[in-house]
């Protein structure tokens, strides 16, 4: 049963964690293989489990060693029918590792309940698409009755709420998010920009917000950016009211560009220690942010020195 679906815990202003990296964190630094970039396909393996779960406890733990709370993410970013053709899947075996998924991380909170604060259990989903280069646009009537069939698998589970992430385009987010509340799901919307601070699309975070805002009569918890480095739009955000939707970061640890970190071969985890600081100065500047993790090429490290440059 969910728990924290009527009162997200994080909407107190706490301080709450996320994990960070997990696909290049197991890819480049344990050197194992996730077809396609889709993390659930790793379940069916007992080793690909226990990596996932190990990866994970020591998230946990750091959230339980610095008094915070924690927002555990589901390995369902790609687990919908975009993806079904290329990972040979049908819709109930992807049906099936939704609710895997979920029952999975459910189990791993289970191992904390009694010891941390409240961790909330996470949908994820992803963009129908190229999270980072679109096929083509997608209006909000089209984003709604695709996205609606994953989001309705994910109600029947036990997450608390959904979370997609590295959405490029606000008329998608406009549909998850009808979606999401059609099905009586708190939803986030976390979306990706480029080194310029803007969508890919050329739209501006500020209206990208906006827009969803308009168009939902705010309907979504909050937003977040992820996947781009904290100089890439650090400099947008300012004292507004749409700046202050934005609860939640989880930032790349390369300053590269996404089309350069495609080509990349290595892994680039940039400097731990800055990262932190970082962090800490947007916390300074925006207070209201809340909700902290990383993205591509970050790891353990990084939130750890975000959790200890808040504290200081």
């Amino acid at each position: 049963m969910a728990i924290y679906r009527n009162e997200l815990p994080q909407l107190s202003g706490d301080l709450f964690l996320m994990d960070a990296g997990l696909e290049t964190d197991l890819m480049f630094n344990h050197g194992i293989e996730i077809p396609g970039f889709a993390t659930h396909t790793l379940l069916s393996d007992p080793k690909g489990r226990d990596a996932i779960a190990n990866y994970s406890r020591r998230f946990l733990t750091l959230a339980l060693e610095q008094d915070a709370g924690f927002i555990l993410g589901s390995q369902t970013w790609k687990a919908h029918m975009h993806w079904a053709g290329d990972q040979g899947a049908t819709e109930e075996e992807l049906h099936e590792a939704n609710r895997d998924s979920v029952a999975f991380i459910a189990g791993l909170r289970s191992e904390y309940s009694d010891k941390a604060k409240p961790i909330v259990l996470d949908g994820v989903i992803g963009p129908r698409g190229d999270a980072y280069a679109p096929e083509k646009e997608i209006t909000a009537h089209e984003a709604e009755k695709y996205h609606a069939k994953q989001i309705g698998w994910l109600a029947e589970t036990e997450v608390d709420m959904i979370t997609a992430y590295t959405l490029t385009q606000s008329n998608e987010a406009i549909g998850i998010v009808r979606a999401a509340r059609a099905a009586d799901l708190p939803v986030v919307v976390s979306f990706t920009v480029e080194t310029d601070g803007n969508l890919p699309s050329g739209q501006s975070l500020k209206d990208a917000i906006v827009a969803v805002d308009e168009a939902t009569e705010s309907g979504a918890a909050y937003f977040m950016v992820n996947c781009a480095h904290p100089d890439h739009f650090s400099h947008v955000l300012e004292d507004r009211d749409w700046s202050h939707r934005i609860h939640g970061i989880c930032c790349n640890a390369s300053r590269k560009s996404h089309a350069e970190l495609d080509e990349s071969e290595t892994l680039d985890d940039g400097n731990p220690v800055e990262f932190g600081e970082q962090h800490k100065a947007m916390r300074d500047r925006l207070p209201w942010l809340n909700v902290f993790g990383g993205c591509c090429g970050c790891d353990l490290r990084h939130v750890t020195e975000i959790a200890h440059a808040l504290a200081r």
